[in-house]
């Protein structure tokens, strides 16, 4: 059973891992057409904006009390559609409400997100690229929850799919704008809304074809969702301390002009292993959690969880450890060009290495989020992300004074850690479930031993390769031995010393028989 969450976890880590590619594309062009100054500053914000609350109402809060409860009703043969449906439309019509609120009162939801754009250029432009696409958390919000009907479902690759929609529509976009001489900043606002719709439609024929079919209609407030809306929020009020460290960060960083721009950008690049390898890994075990807790298989759940982090460690901790070593180049080969200059790059590596440090916790958060959702227990989560909260507020504004723009990604970082800390201590008083084996206690040491010599290779290679990675080129062909130098000293020490078995990475890549 781990063996068929892992190949569940590959196959959302895949199609992530090409949304992330495509993304990567996307975030190369707007560094070419944008820069960093007051259109990509603006336009970032005014994006962020309908991404906050989407985390906010869906994917960090009502699905992990939705999916839970939806997985148990699938388990106990009750009527699933039926508690879907009643979900949908009250999500719908919350959010249809919000959408007009929130597009109406843009201006203040800007000055909230970045106050130091007021009084300049960015401010305005980003007023206008919210109005247009604030609309967006409408549509992806209720992908999130279609999506979750998919996965508990066991419809994995549809879900993983949507995220790519997005990114190759933003490319496709940018190209059109670019051949057609239309305003790049406008192109992009437009094009967000549209990828919501794009990414709706999918998702709904997708449920469509598992047996789900939702229709718009009147919210009724029936036991369930009354039950719901109990278990959830809890988890929305969590999910809004977290979008408030987002907020504190974009604080921090509006005032000095650009670097909204690397902060983003570095949340890009760190994104990549945290959605391939973590937000797979939170996305298949909540369902998988859920349903052992309730047939009482607490061993299994044991084993799940165990095998869900040692899978996820064994590929982040080298990810973070590459994050921090070469920080610089891989910024200056995948954004250094047109109008993005060598001081941007400089500055994105800085904010890279910092949300580097954190990537292991922001992992270790979907590991062990699922404990408590399965119990349908959401408040502690709150608890322990409001003290987060407070130890990212303080260490933002605290050493903006000293360190700048880069108090909001260090902050990050540190809540990050405290808030596994906590997730870790509330675990202690759970069942086996909650408890590491003595497998996974033997390997983690020899996981991060074989990250570090991987690191030491990479330093190395790096000073080797500088040459060849500033010259225009050869710098793709610099970067891509660089990066195989260090996978090829990570498995090859890791598998000498039983870090892992390269043959459990290839029988989880094989693909998951019907």
């Amino acid at each position: 059973m781990t063996k068929s969450l892992i190949r569940n976890v590959v196959t959302l880590g895949g199609w992530t891992l090409l949304s992330r590619g495509a993304g990567f594309a996307r975030d190369i062009l707007m560094a070419n057409y944008l820069g960093a100054g007051a259109v990509s500053d603006a336009f970032f914000v005014a994006q962020s904006l309908p991404n906050m609350f989407r985390r906010f109402f869906a994917e960090g809060a009502f699905n992990q009390a939705f999916v839970p409860m939806f997985a148990k009703k699938v388990e106990a043969g009750e009527d699933a559609q039926g508690f879907a449906q009643e979900a949908f439309n009250g999500m719908a019509w919350l959010l249809v409400v919000f959408t007009i609120l929130g597009t109406v009162a843009m201006p203040s939801l800007v000055w909230a997100m970045a106050s130091g754009f007021a009084g300049d250029e960015r401010f305005d432009l980003a007023v206008i690229y919210g109005r247009i696409g604030f609309s967006y958390i409408l549509f992806i919000s209720l992908v999130a929850l279609v999506s979750g009907v998919l996965v508990t479902k066991g419809r994995f690759t549809e879900a993983g799919f949507v995220p790519v929609l997005m990114n190759l529509a933003f490319i496709a976009a940018m190209w059109l704008a670019d051949w057609q001489g239309w305003n790049m900043g406008m192109t992009l606002a437009w094009t967000l809304p549209l990828t919501g719709v794009m990414q709706f439609g999918f998702v709904w024929f997708s449920a469509r074809a598992a047996g789900h079919t939702f229709t718009l209609g009147w919210p009724r407030w029936s036991a369930d969702l009354k039950r719901l809306a109990i278990i959830a929020g809890p988890a929305i009020l969590a999910g809004g301390v977290v979008q408030i460290n987002l907020l504190v960060g974009r604080q921090v960083a509006s005032h000095t002009e650009g670097a909204v721009t690397w902060l983003s950008f570095a949340d890009r690049l760190y994104q990549l292993p945290l959605g391939v390898v973590g937000i797979a890994i939170g996305t298949a075990l909540l369902p998988d959690l859920s349903r052992r807790l309730r047939a009482g298989d607490a061993e299994g759940g044991r084993a799940s969880l165990n095998r869900g982090a040692e899978f996820a460690l064994a590929l982040t901790i080298p990810a973070a450890v590459a994050l921090v070593v070469i920080a610089l180049p891989l910024v200056q080969v995948l954004f250094q060009r047109g109008a993005f200059g060598s001081d941007d790059a400089a500055n994105t590596a800085l904010a890279l290495a910092a949300y580097g440090l954190g990537l292991p916790a922001f992992v270790l958060h979907k590991v062990f989020q699922p404990l408590y959702y399965a119990r349908e227990d959401t408040r502690s989560p709150f608890r322990y992300a409001l003290w987060s909260m407070v130890v990212n507020l303080a260490f933002a504004v605290g050493m903006m004074p000293v360190i700048g723009f880069m108090a909001a990604a260090l902050a990050t970082t540190v809540s990050g850690w405290v808030m596994v800390w906590q997730l870790w201590r509330g675990s202690r008083t759970m069942g086996p479930e909650a408890h590491f084996d003595a497998r996974f206690r033997a390997r983690i040491w020899r996981i991060v031993a074989a990250a570090l010599v991987m690191g030491f290779v990479l330093w190395a290679a790096a000073l080797l390769l500088g040459p060849a990675l500033d010259a225009a080129r050869w710098r793709w062909l610099a970067l891509g031995a660089l990066v195989a130098s260090g996978i090829i000293s990570y498995f090859g020490f890791g598998t000498l010393i039983g870090a892992f078995r390269l043959a459990e990475f290839r029988s989880a890549l094989r693909r998951k028989r019907a």
